[in-house]
């Protein structure tokens, strides 16, 4: 017989006594019966103002011997509010009615900055309209937006970050034409 072959048999009978000795005294509380967590559950429903104490008094009147840590921990787990939706999803569901606008920062040769303001629509990925200024404004932004959709064919949203350079002017331009800002958060990458 092999030296490892002792130790493995050793180990195995050592995880076996352990596993029936750690087993033999679990009994645990015994289950809800299925009929009491559909009452409580439809009490929380129907009387969204209860609390845990005031339905667990109500089951007590009915006569139903329950702990009141369970009632809360029933309700508690019931009235989860929905995440709220995310940013991919909220991008997924409005793609063909939302344009992104940003600044990007070109040096020239000459060590000179100018901004390139871009207008890009999220459908199609495709640059919708830019321009170039070495020196932006809200005023000169705003202008941008209404060059870019004249008439009718604005989106529905706008996608930006909460750059200084996008003042009142250019808000309030962007809400005349129908459009809703949507901000990224601050310090987002």
């Amino acid at each position: 017989m092999q030296p490892d072959t002792l130790i493995r048999w050793n180990k195995r009978a050592f995880k076996l006594y352990w596993r029936r000795k750690s087993q033999a005294g679990k009994r645990g509380r015994p289950a809800l019966d299925s009929d009491v967590k559909a009452l409580i559950l439809k009490m929380a429903d129907a009387n969204p103002l209860w609390g845990a104490p005031k339905i667990h008094g109500e089951l007590l009147k009915l006569g139903v011997q329950v702990s009141e840590r369970t009632v809360s921990g029933l309700v508690r787990r019931r009235k989860r509010k929905p995440t709220p939706q995310t940013w991919r999803t909220f991008i997924k569901n409005h793609m063909l009615d939302m344009v992104g606008v940003d600044f990007i920062v070109v040096p020239t040769i000459r060590f000179r900055l100018l901004f390139v303001f871009v207008i890009l629509r999220h459908a199609r990925r495709r640059i919708v309209h830019f321009n170039v200024t070495a020196n932006p404004t809200a005023e000169w932004t705003a202008r941008q937006i209404l060059e870019a959709f004249p008439w009718d064919t604005a989106p529905r949203y706008l996608l930006r970050d909460r750059d200084s350079i996008y003042g009142d002017r250019f808000s309030q331009r962007v809400k005349s034409m129908g459009i809703e800002e949507v901000l990224t958060a601050y310090q987002s990458r």
